[in-house]
């Protein structure tokens, strides 16, 4: 008995021991320290964010569209400062003709921000908006290109939401508003400005009295639980001293046991350091990953139209509808991904409605379909096209999830275990199946008005057969 107990207090002990092992492990300001810290698990539990894109650039809220012959990156409404000064730029001609015509030849962007008053900004009633989205985490832009804090930043003094324009914490009443909605909030962070005479003129006097201190103060400040940040190409890490950042987000900062980062901190590093990868309207640097399983924590980011910012300018036919956008959920968390859905709020401070009725969709959608989504993890095979069907995977059940619904009957192969159920996501309607040669045949049932409750994307549980 005496042995037994002993046995036991060494156990417990070593279990302490781990533990703070694990709680004083120290991360070194190079890429392989950095890249062994884990993605913390909230994160690829959470399958679903919103980024909001809000600055100066949504008073103008203007930008080309794909039937003018603009590309991916000409959409986008939050560069209208850039696209407007930068001649060499092919849609240049586009924003100097909006703009002189709209606002006169003399009118320079900085006068954008006595029109940038949020008046109509109510962070409740976002935060509702989002968590009935089905959202799990939200990332605002703390500071975008143009160098506009959303926030009383020292290194942005007159230059700020606080100092000029609606005089408010912009990123404080979020954080307060989104946390006590139970979600995630974190930050964008631009590490370059366009203009800005210091980076234009030292950068190393940038990173260390303008960039760093500020990215210490978003942290110090507001504890996000993401920090997301852009702008990155124009130098290597090192230049930015990125990995010095990293070293004391994860070793000394207040959310060094909960924050998770995206692969932005230099032009090398993209899908290969820092934490998740991230792709952009489906582009990746040096890959194309659409429609392939990547093992690595990823997130795809897009805008429900073609741009992140608030774009006056699009059409209806310019905004992802929202069967589109629940599949594109569907299929991003089947390759092991999250989808990150920007709204571009107007500079009053209102999400536009059809970006509310969007997000509503997906989260009535969500309400009944979510098991198959949060908390999942992708099957060893992500997709079945020839019968319109993706997977996801919790514990010891499948998840088939339809992209069309299966007019007769469907086999889905390489299933080890017999399912002890099959299910209909949504339904009571009984569903049939066999199984035989590591393949699960399924009898659709009839779906009829008032036995179901999807409009598009179904969902079939295979319970216990992983």
């Amino acid at each position: 008995m005496k042995t037994l107990k002993k046995q036991l207090i060494s156990l417990i002990l070593a279990g302490i021991f781990t533990v703070n092992l694990t709680a004083q492990q120290k991360y070194t300001a190079d890429w392989a320290s950095i890249d062994s810290r884990p993605i913390p698990q909230w994160f690829t539990d959470a399958k679903f964010g919103i980024f909001i894109h809000w600055g100066l650039y949504s008073v103008p809220a203007w930008g080309p569209l794909p039937s003018d012959g603009a590309g991916v990156y000409d959409c986008y409404a939050e560069w209208y400062w850039w696209k407007l000064v930068n001649k060499g730029s092919k849609v240049n001609p586009l924003f100097t003709a909006f703009h002189n015509k709209n606002y006169g030849e003399n009118f320079k962007y900085q006068d954008f921000v006595k029109d940038f008053k949020c008046e109509m900004f109510k962070p409740d009633d976002w935060a509702k908006l989002f968590r009935e989205a089905g959202a799990r985490y939200v990332v605002l832009t703390s500071k975008h290109h143009e160098g506009f804090a959303l926030w009383q930043s020292a290194q942005s003094w007159n230059w700020n939401a606080v100092d000029v324009g609606p005089h408010r914490d912009l990123a404080g009443d979020l954080t307060a508003a989104v946390k006590k909605e139970g979600l995630h909030m974190g930050f964008y962070y631009s590490l370059y400005e366009w203009f800005n005479p210091l980076y234009k003129e030292n950068l190393e006097k940038y990173v260390d009295n303008h960039m760093i201190p500020q990215m210490k103060d978003l942290v110090n400040r507001y504890q996000p639980d993401i920090v997301w940040t852009d702008g990155e190409w124009d130098y290597p890490s090192e230049k930015w001293k990125s990995t010095e950042f990293l070293a004391w987000l994860y070793n000394e900062s207040p959310v060094k046991q909960t924050v998770a980062v995206n692969d932005r901190w230099g032009k090398e590093t993209r899908g290969k350091h820092g934490g998740y990868y991230t792709t952009e309207y489906d582009l990746v640097e040096d890959a194309n990953v659409k429609d392939k399983k990547i093992a690595h924590p990823w997130e795809e980011c897009r805008g429900i139209g073609n741009s992140f910012g608030y774009n006056r300018n699009e059409k209806l036919e310019d905004y992802s509808t929202s069967e589109q956008l629940v599949r594109m959920l569907v299929e991003k968390v089947s390759r092991g991904g999250n989808l990150l859905l920007d709204v571009g709020p107007t500079a009053d401070g209102r999400i536009p409605v059809i970006m509310q009725q969007r997000l509503m969709d997906m989260g009535r959608w969500l309400k009944t379909n979510g098991e198959a989504i949060y908390e999942t993890t992708s099957w060893n095979v992500s997709v079945q096209p020839e019968i319109n069907a993706c997977f996801t995977v919790k514990g010891k059940d499948l998840y088939v999830i339809f992209t069309k619904f299966p007019d007769k009957p469907v086999t889905i192969r390489n299933v080890p275990g017999k399912p002890s159920s099959v299910s209909l996501l949504g339904s009571q309607a009984k569903v049939k199946y066999s199984y035989g040669g590591k393949s699960v045949t399924i009898t659709p049932p009839a779906l009829i008005p008032g036995n179901h409750t999807c409009e598009y994307v179904w969902v079939f549980k295979l319970t216990g057969c992983l």
